[in-house]
């Protein structure tokens, strides 16, 4: 396959098997120059003038440290076309953000995610880990992994934070799965303007959900994070409702499905290195930072985020201009072979591993990093102990270029 044979545009290359897109980006990153793709008409925004691939991890971290110049909000960041505002509306938040707006906005909320709050909620992700593989136990062999044990994790955390009660999670479950659905007919259907349509939709119906909840917490507050965040006034600074719900709408996508993610692709990769399973369960405790960090690294459950250049700038010997675009393919990233050693080895001692699952550095990086690195610990520490040798079956993969998806996986034990 030479680098003509693809188009990182066509949404049919998402939906080619893993090992053909491997070598796809193996060749991007072998080029010298980043290349540079024409953009998909998508009906809904114009057409832009196209995007150089960045691959290399060196060319990503170079760009996420100089935000000034690659920046997120001109047009969004999670999508490659420049989006009508009423999807960054619903969408937006600090991700589709500039400083000094993202600054103020980070500031806000940035106090639920500290190491210090996140390990006041350890017990609840103790409790809610037992709980599942009890359920999973209950069930047998056979169920699906991704909806039953690897979605209910970050989905009941990040909901008790909030304050949605049980009875809203499959709501909540179904609407983040339209966002971040793609092109999969399964949660989207496949004619552009029906995805636009449900997208915006389920972006209202969330929206909608905690903005009630919300409004009922401003004059009957509890302990949760909804109650803090619209109660909060730190330094004379409040979120407004649509800020709030933009929020929210962030969090269930960004903090629920790409830890399913992670937990759903580290299942298929001790099934498919048994021996890396056996190390791990010689040492749970011990080998699991190592082996988290390698199961994120490998996942890389967001394939990229888009910027656009703000003024003419060289880097690592390559020449950007004022209004281009770049995107930042992390996937793509985590299996350079100039940092990481045998990359598509999956090392759970794997160190250093400076991987960019978590985005590059700078004032993107994942905010709610400290809470996935221990839903997956948790996670995987409750199956390896009680379901050693839990295995999953094929992966149905999600047909998306911006999320590196598994939609189902049967599991046996």
């Amino acid at each position: 396959m030479s680098v003509l044979d693809f188009d990182l545009s066509d949404r049919d290359f998402w939906a080619r098997p893993m090992e053909e897109r491997e070598q796809a980006f193996d060749r991007l990153r072998a080029r010298e120059t980043p290349a540079f793709f024409e953009e998909m008409d998508v009906g809904i925004a114009p057409k832009g003038p196209g995007y150089h691939a960045l691959v290399k991890h060196a060319d990503i971290l170079e760009a996420s440290r100089n935000p000034e110049v690659f920046c997120s909000g001109d047009g969004g960041a999670t999508n490659i076309p420049d989006m009508p505002a009423e999807f960054t509306e619903y969408f937006g938040s600090m991700i589709n953000m500039d400083d000094p707006r993202h600054a103020r906005l980070r500031r806000i909320v940035s106090r639920a995610f500290t190491p210090k709050m996140i390990k006041q909620f350890e017990a609840d992700v103790d409790a809610a880990a037992t709980a599942i593989v009890d359920d999973l136990l209950a069930k047998g062999p056979g169920v699906d992994f991704v909806t039953e044990v690897a979605a209910r994790l970050p989905l009941k955390i990040i909901c008790d934070m909030m304050g949605i009660p049980e009875r809203d999670y499959t709501f909540v479950f179904d609407r983040s799965n339209i966002i971040l659905g793609g092109f999969d007919p399964e949660y989207t259907g496949g004619d552009l303007d029906q995805i636009a349509t449900r997208l915006l939709t389920a972006g209202m119906e969330l929206q909608q959900l905690v903005q009630d909840l919300a409004a009922h917490r401003t004059e009957n507050p509890t302990g949760d994070l909804t109650s803090s965040l619209v109660n909060a006034n730190i330094d004379g600074e409040r979120l407004t409702m649509q800020e709030l719900g933009s929020f929210f709408i962030l969090l269930v996508v960004a903090g629920n499905e790409t830890t399913r993610n992670a937990i759903s692709h580290g299942l298929h990769l001790l099934t498919r290195n048994p021996g890396e399973r056996a190390r791990w369960l010689e040492d749970l405790d011990g080998r699991a930072p190592a082996a988290v960090e390698e199961i994120v690294r490998l996942a890389s459950p967001v394939n990229f985020m888009r910027r656009k250049v703000t003024r003419d700038f060289e880097m690592n010997g390559n020449l950007y201009r004022k209004g281009e675009k770049a995107v930042l393919f992390y996937w793509a990233a985590n299996r350079d072979e100039a940092v990481f050693e045998d990359p598509y080895r999956f090392d759970i001692t794997r160190h250093p591993n400076p991987h960019v699952g978590f985005g590059g550095p700078g004032p993107h990086f994942c905010l709610g990093a400290h809470l996935a690195r221990r839903e997956i610990t948790v996670m995987f520490r409750e199956l390896l102990r009680r379901v050693p040798q839990i295995e999953g079956g094929e992966p149905d993969r999600l047909h998306s270029s911006f999320i590196n998806g598994i939609k189902h996986m049967e599991c046996r034990f």
